[in-house]
């Protein structure tokens, strides 16, 4: 097993996670409409896309020029907000995507680093208890009851 690069060699500081934490808070401040939906939820309600959007636009424009054909209870300003509101939270939702992918990347990296390195030392440890040197066989020892499953064979066992 070969230790990668070490591309990452940082952490943050608790003021850091503390003005992270605040930037997220102003955020839920500007839009706090914001609701969560339920897995079913999202399942079951019918999505926009590029196709439909323009159908939504078309039919938009429609209702406001002949809206004496149809039924009150069809208001062209709510659904023009709601339309107004897809876009403006689509250009959020890309930036706090882009963001979310960079921040789940990095912690991904940092953990493979993390445990990379740690399986490189536990097999370090092995070869050091196999030597006979004072103290690497408890080591060892310890580090191993990680990879010992009681009746099966654990996938991430490494090689000893």
């Amino acid at each position: 097993m070969a230790l990668t690069s070490n591309r990452l060699s940082v952490t943050l500081t608790p003021a850091a996670i503390t003005a992270a934490k605040a930037a997220i808070a102003t955020i839920n401040t500007q839009v706090p409409f914001l609701i969560g939906l339920t897995g079913a939820e999202r399942k079951a309600l019918p999505k926009i896309d590029v196709n439909n959007k323009v159908f939504v636009e078309d039919a938009l424009t429609a209702i406001n020029n002949n809206g004496g054909i149809l039924p009150t209870y069809i208001n062209a300003v709510e659904i023009g907000k709601d339309l107004e509101l897809f876009e403006q939270l689509d250009e959020l939702v890309q930036l706090v995507g882009q963001l979310y992918d960079k921040l789940k990347d990095t912690q991904m990296l940092a953990g493979s680093e993390a445990y990379v390195s740690s399986l490189v030392a536990y097999k370090l440890f092995a070869s050091a208890a196999d030597a006979g040197l004072p103290g690497a066989e408890s080591i060892y020892n310890q580090l191993k009851q990680r990879f010992t499953v009681s009746g099966s064979t654990d996938t991430t066992t490494p090689n000893d």
